[in-house]
């Protein structure tokens, strides 16, 4: 048998190691309560990702329940150094949750603000919490839409049209191709967001008097907490207690302006719809019998270029009210534009998304480097100057992960630098029982990282040396560098090996999985790790209905993946979780407009493709795994083909399993961002 560690020296590390006392890099502000952080830097191969190196308590993570495969993994990073990075300036307004805006930089975790979900056929607006935050430094952009919002963005970040997400900048052809704004493109939502009031002394006097609708008399409000303490909270700062004079000096404050100015008009009609008014179903309206204050209010809106009409109830004589028009755009113009006390009012929880107004996209303008911000969201959207606003997916599809809040999954990249030697100690405890340990079930342990940080030797070592079975599945051409020590462990323990594959095309490759190895480098992978004389399974997924299943297309992957000596495969169909689901309607709708409606029967509003389509994909696939030589041993046929069944868990040659459960590996691994 090699020794461990004399194949370790021969081992070719991708890169230099990156060392404390030379590497020229960026600090970084450190993540707040990150245990064990040694330090956070940034470096020019990695312009866009800030790496927290910290020191591990543990490294072997428990998976719980009993129906997967495998009940231990390791993952030495939290985040992947692939992913994209979506970022916005830091004065961008964001909606709250309260129905007001704080700029992006402002905001903290925890805060709830409005994101979207998709119910049925429409987009609506749903309450949300900010996971994470973070600022970075990149390109900027100036993004102008024709009705003169304007958001500043980097090239990278996504914001919703109604042909789907896309990208602010990109190519039309070659490595940069996918899906970007072009002049013309129609953006979601309702456009910029006006700034909200100063609290001058004519907004409070304004307000009092919009609290009033009787001059006779005055009552603080007691219905709405919000309302009530605003009230005294400007009575307060006028100086005005109750007791004797108390109603004379209230009408000195809140009296009538001949010629009020706008400061003055906005706390009135605060005071008003806080007192007088309600917003039900998106309409916003003030009713009451008193005439002054009725002729009040229509000045008040005139003034600041509202369109409203005015009805009479039936059922209250009397009583009219103004209704305001234009929807939710004017309703929450209306609410930035006057700052009502009330947020219950203001409330646009599972409103839908109705853009009628014009967004089209004027101009995308550079703007050089500069300081940008972004978050993380339970939604994985958010509301940005009016716009619907995208962040990371893979914080939604990854929301299992080991990861605190407040570390981003894609330029925050939690980095456990001594993961080796804390596994290590781990398997040596003499309560471990050298269960199978999979690696790749939640991050790539071979993504570009590792070519710098190289922590995947020293825990293939400590696998080995406490003879623990083990499993690998990556996408990353980067394993071929550890094969030496692979093939040294394989000597000791049951070795699993598997590479991620979904189609051969490379026009579709580049649409939906930019930025990932190609098929060929993946083939040769395989090709390297059956050269070393491991065994090698490929999941063949996710099969894209109507696109890469036809029996000629599954038949020439097969014969390719076969000639590269694979030991079996698993052959899983598409799945869509909410998110991919929308992402991917949308990618259909711009690219293959013509399978939408048969995606819509297969997959109706399941997340798995139809009982029936997967019966007939297996019918298809299984002679074309026994023709190609892949015939699986001890594994069910609906375990090859994705659909569940009586998996043993066992790999093709029957060594021990990859690790990776059928229905979780193609939102886990497979990248269709």
């Amino acid at each position: 048998m090699h020794s461990l560690t004399a194949v370790r020296t021969c081992v070719r590390i991708d890169g230099v190691r990156w060392d404390g006392q030379k590497l020229e890099a960026e600090p970084q502000q450190a993540l707040p309560g990150l245990p064990g952080l040694v330090r956070s830097v940034r470096t020019p191969e990695f312009a866009d990702v800030v790496f927290h190196e910290v020191r591990a308590k543990s490294v072997l993570n428990g998976v719980p329940g009993s129906s997967l495969p495998f009940s231990w993994t390791v993952n030495p990073y939290r985040g992947c150094s692939h992913a994209c990075t979506y970022c916005l300036a830091g004065d961008t307004p964001i909606l709250m949750g309260n129905g007001r805006t704080k700029p992006l930089a402002e905001l903290r975790e925890g805060d709830e603000i409005y994101g979207t979900e998709l119910v049925g056929n429409y987009r609506r607006y749903k309450l949300t919490t900010v996971l994470a935050h973070w600022e970075t430094r990149k390109t900027a952009y100036r993004l102008t839409l024709e009705d003169g919002t304007s958001v500043v963005a980097s090239g990278d970040h996504r914001f919703l049209t109604d042909r789907g997400w896309k990208h602010v900048t990109g190519e039309t052809a070659g490595v940069g191709r996918r899906p970007h704004l072009t002049t013309g493109n129609k953006l979601m939502g309702t456009g910029a967001f006006v700034e909200q009031p100063s609290v001058t002394d004519d907004y409070r006097r304004g307000y009092l008097r919009g609290m009033v609708d009787d001059e006779t008399e005055f009552h603080i409000p007691l219905a709405d907490i919000e309302a009530m303490e605003r009230t005294q909270e400007y009575l307060d700062y006028f100086g005005v207690r109750e007791g004797r004079g108390f109603l004379h000096q209230v009408r000195e404050l809140a009296h009538w302006q001949i010629a009020p100015n706008p400061d003055w008009l906005k706390g009135f009609l605060a005071g008003a719809f806080d007192y007088l008014g309600t917003c039900s179903r998106s309409i916003l309206r003030m009713s009451t019998r008193n005439a002054t204050v009725l002729e009040a209010i229509c000045l008040a809106l005139k003034h600041f270029h509202f369109d409203f009409a005015i009805e009479e109830l039936r059922r209250r004589r009397g009583v009219r009210v103004v209704r305001l028009r234009g929807g939710l755009r004017e309703n929450l113009r209306f609410f930035h534009t006057v700052d009502p006390a009330i947020t219950r009012k203001r409330d646009i929880d599972g409103v839908a998304i109705k853009s009628k107004q014009p967004l089209g996209v004027v101009s995308v303008e550079p703007l050089g480097e500069m300081t940008l911000y972004d978050i993380s969201t339970g939604t994985a959207d958010f509301i940005a100057n009016g716009i619907v606003s995208h962040n990371c997916f893979a914080r939604k599809t990854h929301s299992y992960l080991d990861l605190d809040t407040g570390k981003d999954f894609d330029n925050q990249l939690i980095v456990k630098v001594n993961a080796g030697e804390v596994l290590s100690r781990q398997l040596r405890s003499t309560r471990w029982k050298q269960e199978h340990v999979a690696l790749g079930t939640n991050t790539d342990p071979y993504q570009r990282a590792e070519g710098r940080y190289a922590l995947m030797p020293g825990i293939i070592e400590a696998l080995t040396a406490s003879r623990t079975p083990f499993s690998i599945l990556t996408k990353g051409t980067l394993l071929a560098r550890d094969l030496p020590l692979l093939t040294a462990a394989a000597e000791v323990v049951p070795v699993g090996i598997a590479v991620s594959l979904a189609l051969m095309d490379r026009d579709l490759h580049k649409s939906l999985e930019p930025g990932t190895p190609t098929p060929a480098a993946r083939l040769d992978l395989v090709r390297k790790v059956r050269e070393a004389g491991l065994p090698c399974g490929v999941f063949v997924a996710p099969v894209l209905p109507e696109l890469t299943d036809s029996a000629e297309q599954l038949d020439f992957l097969l014969e390719q993946i076969a000639a590269a000596g694979a030991t079996g495969v698993t052959v899983l169909p598409l799945h869509l979780r909410p998110g991919a689901k929308e992402w991917f309607a949308a990618w259909l709708r711009r690219e293959h407009p013509d399978l939408v409606e048969t995606y819509r029967y297969l997959y109706g509003n399941r997340s798995y493709v139809d009982k029936r389509y997967r019966a007939r994909l297996a019918a298809r696939v299984v002679p074309l795994i026994e023709k190609h030589g892949l015939a699986p041993r001890g594994r069910s046929t609906d375990a090859v083909t994705g659909v569940p069944g009586d998996d043993d868990g066992v790999w093709p040659d029957g060594s021990l399993p990859v690790g990776v459960p059928a229905p979780r590996v193609d939102q886990e691994q497979l990248t269709l961002l």
